[in-house]
Order: structure tokens, then sequence, then C-alpha cells
């Protein structure tokens, strides 16, 4: 008898067809890659797409006949057989969600967590059930905007797992690793760190029923945006960037990376933040200290929507720092983010509406 050797039994092997199709089991991959030889003892595995396989005992019978006809009568063979197994289902992380929205910027400073809180606040004033999760894991400052820095978090029982209460504040669920760390210390984690806190946050809360789950992504381009797109069915993202060129620049790779095969989430458009400067006092006065309309040329540019220009007033940054997000106030700039949800609304329902059928939803109050 020859000497055995891998290649010689897939040769043999590659004589039994598969009924139905006329291909060969090797051609089908069907011959598992655990081909063992001692000897004139030849041991492997058959892989069937399903079981019970109604050819499994005479594909079985086929390939030992196969080596022991054009190998040897001598050669002893043990087929082992194999099935395919289809992977659980997973659920979805937020059952209750109808919508994720990320609000994400190429570049830090640019106001995105700022955007994101006023969005959250006027989505919650427009009637729709909204949670604002602040994914900034190094530099979370939602709290702050929301005046929830010394709020503390509880659990309770939900049909058997302890799961984290959401603070609630102006109509919006908040969650933030700010409320888990010392807001005086830096978070100095590593990214598998950063993730998986950030799973927890999204998994092990009780959100609830939300038509709105907003999300304040960290700037730049990470690992974590990787594991809130591969942890979360995105619905789109938010672009935020200045009128500055420099902020632009990073804004065009933000959103190369999401349209990206890799990640592949809609854009649903782009929010000029810091379009110009008006004077509380002469709200008519326009100082363009950043550059013009520099995001929307860029929207045009990459083919994506400008959904709103957010103008500089001092009643921002005394709404931030104290707490009150200016969506709340009625003058120009809380106009501007309610004028953005209705934005973001109509681009979801666009988006949703090019869905198939079995997989819209409504969003139109």
């Amino acid at each position: 008898m020859e000497t055995l050797y891998p290649n010689l039994i897939l040769d043999a092997l590659s004589t039994v067809r598969y009924p139905g199709n006329g291909k060969n089991i090797v051609e089908l991959g069907m011959v598992a890659d655990d081909i063992r030889i001692d000897g004139s003892k030849v041991s492997f595995s058959l892989v069937f797409p399903k079981n019970p396989d109604p050819f499994m005992k005479s594909l079985i019978k086929s390939a030992e006949a196969a080596i022991h006809t054009r190998i040897s009568n001598e050669v002893q063979v043990t087929v082992t057989p194999t099935f395919i197994t289809a992977a659980p289902e997973r659920k979805p992380a937020l059952p209750g969600v109808k919508n994720v929205i990320g609000v994400s910027s190429g570049k830090g400073g640019v106001g995105k967590s700022t955007v994101a809180s006023n969005l959250a606040v006027a989505l919650a004033m427009e009637g729709y059930k909204v949670g604002l999760l602040d994914a900034d894991i190094f530099g979370p400052s939602v709290p702050k905007m929301f005046g929830l820095e010394d709020e503390p978090l509880y659990m309770h029982d939900v049909d058997g797992r302890q799961l984290i209460i959401p603070a609630e504040r102006y109509g919006v669920k908040v969650l933030s690793i700010g409320f888990l760390v010392d807001k005086n210390s830096p978070v100095l984690w590593r990214g598998s760190m950063a993730s998986n806190a950030l799973r927890q946050l999204i998994e092990e809360a009780d959100w609830g029923n939300l038509d709105f789950f907003l999300i304040d992504m960290p700037p730049g381009t990470s690992d974590i945006h990787l594991t809130l797109v591969q942890t979360l069915a995105i619905t789109g993202v938010v672009v935020v960037s200045t009128p500055q060129e420099v902020a632009l620049a990073d804004a065009r790779k933000g959103i190369a990376m999401f349209t990206s095969d890799k990640v592949n989430v809609p854009v649903l458009g782009l929010v000029e933040n810091m379009a110009w400067f008006t004077p509380e006092t002469h709200p008519d006065e326009r100082y363009y200290i950043f550059g013009r309309e520099g995001a929307v040329r860029l929207a045009r540019e990459m083919g994506v929507k400008i959904l709103a220009q957010i103008p500089i007033v001092g009643s921002i940054c005394d709404g931030g720092d104290g707490g009150a997000p200016v969506a709340l106030e009625n003058n120009a700039t809380g106009h501007a983010f309610v004028h953005l949800a209705h934005e973001v609304i109509d681009a979801v329902q666009q988006r949703n509406d090019s869905l198939p059928p079995t997989v819209k939803v409504n969003v139109k109050k």
C-alpha cells in the first residue's frame, strides 16, 4: 500500500458527489480540515448542511468506498458526521428603541456635546420619548450640561435583571460615564475598558421605550465608534463641525468613516456649529469669526444635507454651564435647535421610508 497523505485522501473524496447538485464533496467544502493519518488508519469529518441530512449515511459509505477503491482496501476509514448549526439570533441591545442617532465630530471643541444635548431636549419638547448616552468616555460633559454632575445612580429589578436607572431631566433620560468616575480626575482607560463600559451603559440600563436614542460620540475616529456600530443598529449619524478649515478636514474624515464599507452607517446630515456670532442685544447682526458657510460647502461637496447652522450667542455657554440647555429658551438659538430637531425627524423618516416595509419605523407625530 502506498504512503498515505492528505491530498491523496482528498483526490479520492473528490469523486464523491452530493446528490442533487452534481458537485463533489470536496468542492462543496464538506470535508473538514481535520484529516488525520496514522499508518493505515484515516479519520476525518464530513460537514452536512442540516441535521438530519437525508444523504448522510449514503455519503459516508460512498466516502469510505472511494478511499478503498482509489487507494487501497487496507485503509481503515473512520468518518464522523458534523452539522452546520446556525448562530443563535442576537437580540437587539435596545429592543424598545425605534431610532438610534449618533452625534459625532471629526475633532474636539466644535460643540458636539452642546448639539447633542440641545437636540435631545428639542426632540423631547416636540413630544418624543428621548434618551441620551454620553459616550465621550474621556471627556464626558453631558452631566454638567443637564445639571446632573452629582446625580447618584440607582438600580432596580427588571424581569430578574438588575438594571441601571438613567437619570432624567427636561424629558430626556441620560446616562454618562461621568456619573461613575471622579469628575476632577482624568479617565485613564485602555480602549477595551472604555468599550466594555459603554456596552454596560447600553445593555445594562433600563432605557425603556424610546422614539430616539441619541449618542454623544467621542471626537475623531476610534475603536469606540466601531463598538457602538457593532453593538447597536444605528439609524444614522449627525456630524458636527465649525466653519473652520481645520475642523472641516476632520469632519470630512468622519463622514468618510461612517460611509465606508467597514462601518456603513447613513449620514443624516451636517450641522454647522458656531456659524456666526450674534450679540444678544443685536440679534440681526452676524459676525463670521470662524469663516463663512464652510460646512455648507462641505455638505455640498460630500453629497450630504446641511441640517442646521447654529450661531454663537452668549446664552449657549451660559445655559450649558448652568445645566439648562438653550433649546429651552424662546430665542433665536433655541429656535435653531428646534429647527434642527425638525430636520433630524425628517431625515430619519426619509431614511426609514427607503427601508423594506418589515423594518420601517414611523417617527412622525
